[in-house]
């Protein structure tokens, strides 16, 4: 056993009696090495299943388990019989369950939160005992955003940031907490943006500028192409603003177009990208600012390339920025964007895109029944 694997480098000496999980069991030359640990999360689990009898009859089902070992951990549970609370078996007559594995842990504090297929309830559980006022969930980039109310701030937190990463490696998610006051004035900032944006390109005054904000609208295309009945369903606009709307907004789209095009050959992006449908003018700008600027080049990006992700250095997850993450191209469309390229290119041919597209959709119909069940 490991000293990293100690829990607040407990003083064992050879010959003492120590419980511990198996990590690793490898071949050496001097035999057999069984490798333990005392702070993998898996050795929690297991004291758990000593101690709560529902556990090891598989009656309640530990989830996720997330440990500061020797400090804090969080452990996420459910059962499979709803006369049963998962918590309450956990915890114990007069916390007796739980205060047996804290024993064993040398007092490790143990949070025993109820699992939550959906992903923010579980965060907002995870995160107890802070109270969240919302969660906003990026499934694609695998992020939540939580609001707490500002004087909670500094419990959501936790000390030295031991709650939040918890409640991360619990859920999987990385958190980006922000209060109340903040969201206000980060709302407010993306209304008065906006507002600038209608009055600018459509020759509005402030008023209606500020109409088409507050209503939810965020973008010239939203106010071009939607359906002409839900401008028309606000206080004061009639058929002919709305036309009128609409028509400004299509032609300011198509100035900005010609000019991202102009700026595009400007920096030396060839016809053969142009003729990619899927790209828009501001892809265009963004792909050559890159260096990318003819379709071979778009066929050997990969899919992270473009559409972003997340990279571990040093044990930390670092966001990777994509060319075409700020046009909302996710890691599919990213995926899909480039194989069309390839097959453009004759690199590959349907047939055998096809066949590559084939497993994964038979995979998950054959997963469908068994995920019903």
């Amino acid at each position: 056993m490991r000293r990293d694997q100690l829990i607040n480098r407990e003083p064992f000496r050879t010959g003492d009696r120590v419980r511990a999980f198996i990590r690793d069991v490898r071949a050496e030359v001097r035999g057999p090495q069984i490798f333990l640990s005392r702070t993998a999360p898996e050795f929690l689990a297991e004291l758990f299943k000593m101690e709560v009898p529902e556990i090891y009859d598989g009656i309640i089902e530990i989830k996720a388990v997330a440990r500061d070992p020797g400090s804090r951990a969080k452990i996420g549970v459910i059962s499979n019989d709803n006369s049963i609370d998962p918590v309450g078996a956990c915890v114990g007559m007069r916390g007796s369950r739980v205060q047996a594995v804290v024993s064993e842990l040398q007092g490790e504090k143990i949070d025993i939160i109820p699992w939550n297929d959906d992903a923010p309830t579980f965060l907002v559980n995870a995160l107890q005992p802070a109270e969240v006022s919302k969660v906003i969930l990026d499934d694609d980039a695998e992020r939540i955003e939580v609001i707490v109310p500002d004087e909670q701030l500094s419990l959501a937190i936790g000390r030295r940031g031991q709650n939040v990463r918890l409640a991360s490696q619990l859920t999987g998610f990385d958190i980006d907490i922000m209060t109340e006051s903040d969201e206000s004035e980060r709302r407010q900032a993306e209304f008065v943006a906006h507002t600038k944006v209608f009055m600018d390109a459509l020759n509005v005054d402030e008023l209606v500028a500020q109409v088409l904000a507050s209503e939810g609208f965020t973008s010239l295309e939203e106010v071009a192409y939607v359906e002409a009945e839900e401008l028309m369903g606000i206080d004061g606009f009639d058929e002919g603003t709305v036309e009128e709307l609409q028509a400004r907004a299509r032609e300011s789209i198509d100035e900005q177009n010609a000019k991202f095009i102009e700026k595009a050959r400007e920096l030396g992006v060839e016809q053969s990208l142009f003729d990619y449908e899927g790209l828009t003018p501001q892809m265009f700008v963004a792909l050559a600012e890159d260096g990318i600027k003819t379709l071979e080049d778009f066929a050997q990006c990969a899919d992270w390339e473009l559409a972003g992700g997340y990279t571990t250095v040093d044990g930390q997850r670092v966001k990777d920025d994509g060319l075409l993450e700020a046009f909302d191209v996710g890691l599919e469309e990213a995926q899909a964007m480039v194989m069309n390229a390839r097959v453009m290119l004759g690199w590959l041919t349907q047939e055998e895109l096809d066949a590559q597209n084939a497993p994964a959709e038979e995979e998950g119909e054959d997963a469908a029944p068994e995920a019903e069940a």
